[in-house]
């Protein structure tokens, strides 16, 4: 949900004050942000928030890409 909600309702917020909260702090992870936003521009994003460990298939091949990703990372060739 957070991914989802930065998206979609806080992000043109942020770019419009600059990059800053509604309480005037730096957003976090900025540079995360600006990377979502460039890596999406050339798709058509439908996001849909789907509850984890509950069984549905995509979520679970998500999960089980994303923990390979994180062993690969830390164990490399």
């Amino acid at each position: 949900r957070y991914v989802i909600d930065g998206f979609t309702q806080w992000l043109p917020a942020w770019k419009a004050r600059n990059w800053r909260t509604s309480s005037k702090k730096p957003v976090l992870n900025e540079d995360l942000w600006r990377a979502l936003e460039q890596a999406a521009l050339p798709h058509c994003i439908h996001w849909q928030w789907v509850k984890g460990h509950s069984g549905h298939p995509l979520n679970e091949r998500a999960d089980r890409m994303a923990n390979q990703a994180i062993q690969t990372m830390l164990n490399p060739l």
